[in-house]
């Protein structure tokens, strides 16, 4: 798989475990450090290592500032009421669902009510 994700500081770290689970080379904001950093600081790191970022940080889904086929992509989880098990579930989804190495450069939005992936 070509595809690495890069796991924002607003979720689990047991998320980049489970894209491990699934053969992805996973990494954590926190644990390089960058915890703290803008959105601003951190995109641009993210996107020189070539990663897919999974955030549910609500201003990645802004098309106009992160339009697909600029990036590496995006995966942004939302759920009605944030918990460690609820995003844990969703990210269980999305790997059943979707072949995440197969979205490099897509917006993709996962909630309970389903996934949405916009293309370039």
């Amino acid at each position: 798989m070509a595809i690495q994700i890069k796991v924002d500081e607003d979720l689990p770290t047991q998320v980049a475990e489970l894209f491990a689970q699934h053969g992805y080379e996973a990494a954590t904001v926190v644990a390089q450090g960058w915890k703290g950093l803008p959105d601003e600081q951190l995109w641009p790191r993210v996107q020189r290592e070539g990663r897919l970022l999974v955030t549910a940080d609500k201003g990645f889904a802004d098309l106009r500032s992160y339009p697909p086929g600029s990036h590496a992509g995006i995966l942004l989880l939302r759920l009605d009421e944030e918990s460690r098990r609820g995003y844990l579930d969703l990210v269980r989804r999305v790997l059943q669902q979707l072949d995440i190495a197969t979205h490099g450069g897509d917006v993709i939005v996962a909630s309970l009510r389903g996934i949405r992936v916009r293309k370039p």
